[in-house]
């Protein structure tokens, strides 16, 4: 781990989807963004190049790269197109992670392949009105009926939610806080399951953020993930990895801001020398590169735990919460940079800021992330 060279596998992740970044997302992300446009051509691209099964095993079609390999990849991929990004992260981290880790085999044998082959996106539902940062204290339930299960309930934030196929969705089946708490995947073509609300957002306006309803939703006994009863503990699992998923969003976010503002910086005069050249701007530019790079180690050690199956949950919090924080000092550095012209659409500087607002608040709010590090070094 000591070592700070990407393997060969690794390196050639990294160029390909730079180059994707490059040539399918720089051009259009701002396009998606004004339109709130979804980009599923995109991902249909992302696909073919296996982007969509980053943690699949390869028997089940993926490319098995673990969470280092999804790190690089999710850092190049919001560099270019952070609601690309958050659509690619949830669907690798947040519903592929946990049915490869507690899925039976029937499970994977019907989910993985065709969410590594693109052929369909995977979601997650966590959130509730009254169950944000209280995860435990979600009410949406579920209820045995002969072989079936009845979920009820409606579930808030979701990423992807108008476009998912499939969700891990958590429900309560008995009233112990945490153990009263089930794992459960459900299909978009359930009986009972309605897409609600579609938020106004922000940022990462091109990411549909919406509401999912279960009206006596039947799903069959076999959708049961994991044993029942241990639902809390598969998301908090699995929220481990989200926040990696998150932590390089945010570097991603975070170079696109430094590139922009060193390109800015170079070819702006005022005073008759580059603006790069002014104390004032040199030290906000040394600020956030010294920030980025912070930012990537704390996430690759992190994610080098998790592959090795060690304990990360305080080191993932780690790296969320320095990384997110990272990026909005960025971003706000990167508009002030341009000045009245950062205010503008005709530069990507806002852009960037409206989405890497949302870095410190889903996946765990940078205050939730401070008291599990806390709790972590108070327990040590």
């Amino acid at each position: 781990m000591v070592g700070f060279d990407l393997s060969e596998d690794l390196t050639m992740l990294r160029d390909t989807a730079r180059d994707f970044a490059d040539k399918e997302l720089v051009p259009n992300a701002a396009r998606w963004d004004r339109e709130l446009h979804f980009p599923r051509e995109a991902l249909e691209k992302a696909a073919e190049l296996g982007f969509l099964g980053m943690n699949v095993p390869e028997e089940y079609g993926g490319n098995e790269m673990g969470s280092l390999g999804l790190c690089v990849l999710l850092e190049e991929i919001n560099r270019g197109c952070a609601s690309t990004g958050v659509t690619i992260s949830v669907h690798n981290s947040l519903f592929c992670s946990p049915v490869v880790k507690f899925g039976t085999e029937e499970q994977k044998q019907k989910f993985l392949p065709k969410m590594a082959k693109g052929e369909a996106l995977g979601g997650y539902c966590l959130s509730e009105a009254g169950a944000g940062s209280d995860a435990a204290s979600l009410r949406c339930s579920a209820k045995k009926d002969g072989d079936d299960w009845i979920l009820d309930g409606a579930k808030l934030w979701i990423t992807t939610g108008s476009e998912a196929d499939a969700f891990i969705v958590f429900a309560r089946t008995s009233e112990h806080r945490t153990r009263g708490i089930s794992a459960f995947i459900v299909e978009s073509t359930s009986e009972g399951f309605k897409v609600g609300k579609k938020e106004e957002k922000l940022g990462i306006r091109a990411s549909p953020t919406t509401e999912i309803l279960f009206e006596n939703c039947r799903i069959p006994g076999s959708h049961l993930l994991g044993e029942e009863g241990i639902g809390f503990k598969i998301a908090l699992d699995t929220l481990d990895g989200g926040r990696l998923g998150i932590a390089s969003q945010s570097v991603g976010i975070g170079r696109a801001a430094l590139e922009e503002a060193l390109r800015y910086a170079k070819t702006r005069e005022q005073f008759g020398k580059p603006i790069g050249e002014f104390q004032a701007v040199g030290w906000k530019l040394a600020d956030m590169g010294t920030d980025i790079d912070a930012a990537r180690l704390l996430t690759w050690r992190a994610a080098w735990l998790r592959d090795q199956k060690l304990p990360c949950s305080k080191e993932a919090a780690m790296a969320k919460s320095f990384a997110s924080r990272a990026a909005n000092r960025a971003a706000r550095d990167c508009v002030q940079i341009h000045g009245g012209a950062g205010y503008t659409q005709e530069f990507i500087a806002e852009r960037l800021m409206r989405d890497a607002r949302i870095t410190e608040i889903y996946e765990g709010a940078t205050d939730i992330q401070r008291l599990v590090i806390s709790r972590h070094l108070l327990a040590d």
